[in-house]
C-alpha cells in the first residue's frame, strides 16, 4: 500500500480543534488483533511495537484529569511495561487482569478492577539471585489464544505460564551464562514462536553476546538463535567461545516484527563489526526462523561510535511503513533508513536518508512511538530532557513539535499521547499539536512505561538498578 502523506498544512489543521484520528490506519506492520479488543497482550500494543493503540479507552480530553489512582503495593519493582487481558480465566473466576514481571523474576497477575493479586509465580531458584545485580527488565507477552503468558527471569529463562493459575507449563534457558547474558527487552509472540533477546549488564563485563532465540509456544522447544557476534555459529554460543564480546540486543522494545513477513528487526549495541560475522552497533532484517539475515546497517562512524560508546542498540528500530525505519541510539540522532537500500546480507555500513536530533540531542534509551492514520504517519520519542513529535511526509521526517519535558517510552492511545517522566508524574497530550491535557501524579521510575486499556491507564514505579524487594503498580481509572 502506498503511503499516505500530510498534505501541507494538514499538521496546522489536526492541531486546532482534533485530536489524531486512529480508526483508519494504513500499512503499520501491526499485528491483527487477538481476540479481546481491549487486549494490550504485549510491550508496545503490537508485535511491530508501535505503541499506538487503535482500540477504543473510555480515556479522552474531557476525562483524563478526573481519573482516580489506586497505588498497588508489589513485592518487587517492575521496571518494564504491564501488558492486559479482559475477560480471562484466573482462579477459577473472570478477571480483567494485568500481567507483570519484577526485577528478580516474579510474575504477579493482578485484578485490573480492585488490585487484588490473583497468582503470583515465584521462580525456583530466586535465593540464589534476589538482591543481587542479577536482574531482569523484560515486560511479559500474551498467547493468542489467551490461555498463557510468557515471562523472563535472571536466571536466562523463558517460562510458559497458565494464566488460569499461574503454574509453569515449560522453562527454557535462552543463555549459557546468564550471570553475565542479561534479559532486558519484552518478549514476543508472533506465529506460535517466542522471541526472545539478550544483552548485558551494567559495566559490559565479558564475554557475552546479544542473542535472538526462537522458542516454540506450545513445546518450549529452542528453535534457532541467531548470535550477533560469531553469527556464523548457528546455535547457542557458549559465551567464551566467540572471540568477541558485546554487541547486546537490549532496546525497550526487543525483537520488532513485520507483521506481513514474520521478519525481525532488531538493534545491537557496542560490538565488533566486521559485515560478516560480526555484527556490533547494527540495524539488522532477519527472516522469521532468525535463521537469515536479510537486510543491515551500521553507521559510517560505527567504530567511532564503539569507542565512545555511543551505539544505536540503547534504542528497537520502529517501522514507519512501506519499507522505512527509523533508528535511534546514544549518538543523539535518530536515522531514517530504507530497508529496501539495506537489503542483503552484504555489509551497508552508513547510506541513511537522513538524521534528526533526539529530543534533547542526548542518548536515547526508550522506544520510538509509530502511528499512523488516514492524514499521514507520525513519529513520537522521549528521552531525558525532552519529547518530541514529527510527521513522516515524502520520505522525511518533518518537525512537528518539542518540548523539555523528559519521558520514557512514549505511547498512544484513545487519540491521547502518554509520556511517563522518570522523575515523577504521567504527562498526557494531544498527539498533533504536544499540548498538555493532564498530569496525572505518581512517584518516579527508570524505564517504566504505560498502558492505556478499558477505562485504565496501568504504570509501574521504581528502578530496578535500586534492587529493591517492594515496588509499586498505580492503576487510574475512571470514577
Amino acid at each position: 500500500m502506498k503511503l499516505t502523506t500530510l498534505a501541507p498544512g494538514a499538521l496546522i489543521a489536526l492541531a486546532v480543534g482534533a485530536a489524531i484520528p486512529t480508526t483508519a490506519r494504513l500499512h503499520s506492520r501491526s499485528a491483527p488483533r487477538a481476540a479481546g479488543e481491549s487486549d494490550w497482550p504485549t510491550f508496545g500494543w503490537d508485535v511491530g511495537k508501535s505503541s499506538s493503540s487503535t482500540a477504543a479507552t473510555r480515556i479522552d480530553s474531557s476525562n483524563v484529569g478526573s481519573l482516580r489512582r489506586q497505588q498497588v503495593p508489589l513485592d518487587g519493582t517492575v521496571d518494564a511495561s504491564v501488558i492486559y487481558l479482559k475477560g480471562v480465566q484466573a482462579r477459577g473466576a473472570t478477571h480483567d487482569a494485568f500481567f507483570v514481571t519484577t526485577t528478580y523474576g516474579k510474575t504477579l497477575a493482578i485484578d485490573a478492577n480492585d488490585g487484588t493479586i490473583l497468582w503470583r509465580y515465584v521462580p525456583a531458584g530466586i535465593a540464589s539471585w534476589d538482591g543481587s545485580r542479577q536482574i531482569v527488565n523484560a515486560t511479559p507477552v500474551a498467547d493468542a489464544n489467551r490461555e498463557y503468558i510468557y515471562a523472563a527471569t535472571p536466571d536466562g529463562r523463558v517460562q510458559k505460564l497458565a494464566i488460569a493459575d499461574g503454574h509453569v507449563v515449560w522453562s527454557t534457558a535462552i543463555t549459557r551464562l546468564a550471570q553475565r547474558e542479561k534479559i532486558a527487552s519484552p518478549l514476543t509472540y508472533d506465529r506460535g514462536r517466542v522471541i526472545a533477546t539478550t544483552g548485558g549488564y551494567i559495566g559490559d563485563a565479558p564475554p557475552y553476546q546479544g542473542h535472538v532465540a526462537i522458542l516454540d509456544a506450545e513445546s518450549g522447544r529452542l528453535l534457532h538463535v541467531w548470535n550477533s557476534l560469531c553469527s556464523d555459529t548457528l546455535a547457542l554460543l557458549e559465551p567464551s567461545a566467540c572471540a568477541q564480546s558485546g554487541s547486546a540486543i537490549w532496546g525497550r522494545a526487543g525483537a520488532v516484527i513485520d507483521t506481513p513477513t514474520g521478519h525481525i528487526f532488531v538493534a545491537t549495541g557496542n560490538g565488533h563489526w566486521d559485515g560478516r560475522t560480526n555484527w556490533g552497533d547494527a540495524t539488522i532484517e532477519l527472516d522469521s526462523s532468525a535463521s537469515t539475515i536479510l537486510g543491515n546497517f551500521t553507521p559510517a562512524n560505527t567504530d567511532e561510535l564503539d569507542e565512545r560508546d555511543a551505539d544505536i542498540g540503547s534504542t528497537s528500530p520502529a517501522l514507519l511503513g512501506d519499507g522505512y525505519v527509523a533508528q535511534g541510539g546514544k549518538d543523539g540522532f535518530i536515522r531514517l533508513m530504507d530497508a529496501r537500500v539495506m537489503q542483503g546480507s552484504a555489509p551497508h555500513r552508513g547510506g541513511e536518508l537522513q538524521r534528526v536530533p533526539t529530543p534533547s540531542g542526548g542518548r536515547l534509551f526508550t522506544a520510538l512511538a509509530v502511528l499512523h492514520t488516514s492524514a499521514g504517519t507520525w513519529l513520537f520519542a522521549a528521552d531525558r530532557g525532552a519529547t518530541a513529535a514529527w510527521s513522516f511526509r515524502d520520505g522525511r521526517l518533518v518537525p512537528a513539535w518539542k518540548n523539555a519535558n523528559g519521558g520514557t517510552s512514549p505511547v498512544v492511545a484513545g487519540g491521547l499521547l502518554y509520556v511517563y517522566d522518570p522523575a515523577g508524574g504521567l504527562r498526557v497530550y494531544e498527539p498533533a499539536s504536544g499540548k498538555e491535557i493532564a498530569r496525572l501524579d505518581c512517584g518516579d521510575g527508570h524505564w517504566n512505561s504505560p498502558i492505556v486499556a478499558d477505562g485504565r491507564i496501568a504504570l509501574p514505579e521504581g528502578n530496578a538498578n535500586d534492587h529493591a524487594a517492594s515496588g509499586t503498580l498505580d492503576i487510574w481509572r475512571l470514577p
